[in-house]
């Protein structure tokens, strides 16, 4: 498929780059999509949470009262579960959340979100953006020149193109990631996602 390449300044260019259907045009699979979301936000998870028990909270160990005679059910612990401030029961503890993903899945899930990006028209073309020292300014007039300004979106850079991450940071709607750190997640949760003139040849041989 073929877009149109746009200035900065939010004007039309002459050229146009192709994008490469088997990445930006194919049958979306929405299950590779679910498994490798859930899989990157696994991976995310710090997994520190952890609760005490009967065996590790701090209290006494007097029995409360005598067992017999009082009418009501043994009480032997003010440690016990039942009691308010006493233990958890069956409460997590620290543990890994990540798991084992097929590459084959990663990938799909990824051509599947950006296919859904292309289907969507939600994708954008444009020139490379050189910035000589880092400037939040630049990157917003550039963002405004498409009314993207308050709109969720992802900017695809290559390596060379520092400034341009470091400009972009402070933007809480922005996100600007390398081509190569492209993935399902940051495609989905953007609703628009631009494109570098000089990554697209980059993109294009992720089949590669």
């Amino acid at each position: 498929m073929e877009l149109k390449v746009y200035k900065t300044d939010g004007s039309e260019t002459t050229k146009t780059v192709t994008l490469n259907d088997n990445i930006f045009n194919i049958e979306p699979k929405d299950h590779a999509i679910w498994l490798d979301v859930k899989h990157i936000l696994a991976n995310k998870r710090q997994g520190t949470h952890d609760t005490l028990e009967k065996s590790t909270i701090s209290g006494s160990t007097r029995k409360l009262k005598r067992q017999k005679g009082t009418g009501g059910a043994r009480a032997g612990s003010i440690k016990s579960p039942t009691i308010r401030g006493g233990a958890t029961v069956f409460g997590p503890h620290p543990r890994d959340y990540s798991f084992k993903l097929n590459k084959k899945i990663k990938r799909l899930a990824r051509f599947s979100a950006l296919s859904y990006k292309a289907k969507e028209d939600h994708i954008l073309i444009i020139e490379d953006l050189s910035l000589e020292t880092p400037k939040t300014k630049s990157i917003l007039e550039m963002l405004k020149k498409f009314n993207l300004e308050n709109t969720k979106t992802l900017i695809l850079a290559n390596d060379t193109n520092t400034n341009v991450h470091l400009s972009a940071r402070n933007l809480p709607r922005i996100q600007v990631i390398r081509t190569n750190d492209l993935n399902t997640y940051d495609v989905l949760h953007a609703k628009q996602l631009v494109i570098f003139e000089n990554s697209v040849a980059e993109i294009n041989r992720m089949t590669e």
